[in-house]
Order: structure tokens, then sequence, then C-alpha cells
């Protein structure tokens, strides 16, 4: 079987619709490893659906699936009950919705998918480096005091997105973090909050987060040749439905 595409997928957030409407435009084939960011609940009314597609697709997909921070905070609902305020005002209450209709025999597949199914980075052949969020490290993710910045911070973005584009990398001021990789793809900041739908480079850092919990169309990218497809900004398959909270 040849080799096929290293396919990367920002935040799904319970939009459902949108990862099957952009798989099918990516014409994604079994040859293809799919690098999914995180955060595959909280938003859209489709959470515990996204998590039974992603169950049943791993079987026949090559996969990778990241740690999102809304992944872990769900993971603290389903085994321990634990409602966190921010959570819920955040795409959480949606999920809670959701989860009424669903039996404790799949909310224990669930958890158990995202305890042993999910890891907190990839790393592939060439040193590109695939995260949720970023890290604070200037020595490397590996390095990461605390893990779960892994998932939520957001200073790599900030600070890639801040840097004078003319500043040399041979300069001292140069940031650490953002000499370490050849490239690396994250989510978890949506690049609408600057104004773009589409996926935006700054310095080596890719964010693939195209607001699909909120205004944006899901996006799914080739790794090498930097070729993306989108879904319908996720809204409009969810008519009747409102964003989750900023």
């Amino acid at each position: 079987m040849s080799a096929g595409r290293t396919l990367v997928i920002g935040d799904i957030h319970g939009g459902l619709r949108a990862l099957q409407q952009v798989l099918v435009r990516a014409e994604v084939t079994a040859t293809d490893l799919l690098v999914f960011l995180g955060d595959y609940v909280d938003g859209w009314s489709q959470s515990p659906a996204v998590l039974d597609f992603l169950l049943a697709f791993k079987q026949r997909q090559p996969c990778i699936f990241l740690r999102g921070n809304h992944d872990v905070l769900l993971l603290d609902w389903l085994r321990q009950g634990f409602e966190n305020p921010n959570w819920l005002k955040h795409g959480g209450r949606s999920t809670l919705l959701a989860y009424q209709s669903v039996s404790p025999e799949v909310r224990e597949q669930h958890a158990a998918f995202i305890e042993n199914d999910l890891v907190d980075f990839y790393q592939d052949e060439q040193q590109r480096l695939f995260l949720h969020a970023g890290f604070t490290h200037i020595r490397g993710f590996r390095h990461e005091y605390f893990k779960p910045m892994l998932y939520w911070d957001r200073s790599l973005w900030e600070t890639a997105l801040a840097l004078d584009p003319a500043l040399s990398k041979a300069s001292p001021r140069y940031p650490s973090r953002l000499k370490l990789y050849p490239e690396v793809f994250i989510g978890h900041t949506p690049t609408i909050q600057v104004g773009s739908k589409q996926p935006l480079q700054a310095a080596c850092v890719w964010n693939i987060d195209t607001g699909a919990g909120f205004t944006g169309p899901l996006t799914l990218m080739d790794v090498d040749s930097k070729r993306y497809w989108q879904s319908d900004d996720v809204q409009t398959l969810y008519p009747g439905e409102e964003p989750r909270m900023v």
C-alpha cells in the first residue's frame, strides 16, 4: 500500500456534520493519516455522536487523537460528575444536554476513549510537532513543567502572532520556543479572533482552529502541500443552535 497524506484537522466542538462534510471534500482514503488536534466536544449538539463516529472511524483509518482541554473537562464530568462552571459556560452545557439520552455503557466507552486513545502530542519523522494548544518551556514541550499546558497554553500562538517577521532567528530577541521545531500545528485558539476563517501561519506555528465551535468552518489540511479543505460555516449546519460562548 502506498503512503498517503498526513492530514491535520482542527477543533470539532460537537459538529459532526462539519466533520463528515470535510472528510468527503478532502477525499480521505484509508492510506491517509489523520491527526486530530483535540476538542472533539462542547459547542454544537452532537458531542456524543462525534465520539461515537471517531470510535468507529479509528477501526478503518490511521488516526492520531490529541487531547484537548474540552475533552479533559468532559472526562472530569464522566468520571467524577464535576460540572466546572467555566466548562458549562463555554460549550459544556450543550454536551450535558446531549448526554441525557446516552446510556451508561456508551458513556463508559467515551470516557475510556478519552483516557486511553488521546495523547498529549505527536511528533513525526520530520520532527514536526502536533499538539492541541502550545507549550511554555524554552527547551521544548518535553520539558514542560505542567503537562496540562500542552492543551491549555495560548502563549505560543500569541508569541508567534506578535513576532516581527523581519526579526532574524539569529537575533537574541527571537523567541527560543520558535526555533525548536520546523513546524508546529495547533488548534485551541480560533483564527476568527484575528479576523480569519482560514488556517494561519505565524513563524513556525500553523493554527488550524478556524472557529468551528463559533461562527467559522472546520478545517482539514495536508501538512506537506498546505492545501486545505473546509466545511461550511458550522453554524449553518445547525440551524436554530447558538455557537458556544467565547
